[in-house]
């Protein structure tokens, strides 16, 4: 009897370490020189009106001190985005592709409006057709005066591996429709 559970305990032993097992292969990689590709293009986010190109999908059902309505991007408010990327800021300006993804307002003080954003770049013409830079950082958008950035974290197609910056400028905004043209000046760090 003894030898019959030794002979199911081993048998169970090496049934639990073989399962345990994975397929996996390293191998030296091909080191390739690294390239800097430098963007300037603007983003369209347009939250009014009857086609908007951001929408607000949820938002904070207390905010303290006023209503989440006080203004077009209150705090906690959570919005998607398709904005539009154009080569120039005007709105018949040629596109050039979209920015795809959400942003939270994070700031309580709307003169000091900062959100969060994760967003996809995707170019949908020319040389970086099907390549997208991936963007998730701070922007401090009331800082007006100058630029501010945002870190790009990933990329795909020709950004494959992409690092870098975007240092934003407001083009133009309007603070009671919340709508604003944005110029993106790009360096991407990619193999």
């Amino acid at each position: 009897m003894s030898l019959l559970i030794f002979a199911l305990c081993l048998t169970v032993t090496v049934a639990a370490n073989s399962d345990s097992n994975y397929y996996g292969r390293t191998k030296p990689a091909k080191v390739k020189q690294e390239k800097v590709t430098r963007l300037r293009f603007y983003l369209h986010d347009i939250i009014s009106g009857k086609n908007p190109s951001a929408v607000r999908i949820a938002h904070a059902n207390v905010t303290g001190g006023g209503s989440v309505d006080d203004s077009a991007v209150g705090f906690g408010s959570l919005f998607a985005m398709d904005d539009p990327l154009t080569i120039g800021p005007g709105k018949n300006s040629k596109e050039i592709g979209n920015g795809r993804g959400m942003y939270v307002s994070g700031s309580k003080d709307i003169s000091k409006l900062t959100i969060v954003m994760y967003a996809d770049l995707a170019f949908t013409r020319g040389k970086f057709n099907g390549s997208s830079i991936s963007v998730f950082s701070r922007n401090p958008v009331a800082e007006e005066a100058g630029e501010r950035e945002i870190g790009i974290v990933g990329g795909r197609g020709k950004f494959r591996m992409a690092r870098g910056f975007v240092n934003i400028k407001t083009h133009q905004i309007d603070m009671k429709t919340g709508d604003a043209v944005l110029r993106y000046d790009a360096t991407v760090y990619h193999y």
